[in-house]
């Protein structure tokens, strides 16, 4: 079968028109992997550092309901018989609040 040379032009317009569209699609593709991959490095930065934030905050609370615990054996308001009627006396009060 003969082809004219329109035809053969344009056969190779088209593969040129392809080539181009499928680099442009590769690249896109790449773009969207490597900006995947910065959004889940930074989130996985992100996730360290809550990680080591509850941590710290689980230690602060551990050491809180420590010194509430021995704080609760020497309060005078708690072992007060009358403390839910009466209003605390200020003295009572201060060796309550921190120094």
């Amino acid at each position: 079968v003969f082809q004219s040379r329109e035809e053969d032009d344009r056969k190779v317009r088209r593969r040129e028109k392809n080539r181009v569209a499928a680099q442009r699609s590769r690249k896109k593709q790449t773009q969207k992997a490597d900006k995947l991959h910065e959004e889940y490095e930074s989130l996985e930065q992100e996730n360290t550092s809550l990680k080591r934030e509850i941590g710290k905050l689980t230690d602060e609370m551990k050491h809180l309901s420590e010194v509430l615990k021995d704080h609760e054996k020497i309060c005078p308001l708690l072992h007060c018989t009358m403390n839910f009627v009466t209003i605390p006396r200020p003295d009572a009060l201060a060796s309550c609040l921190p120094r």
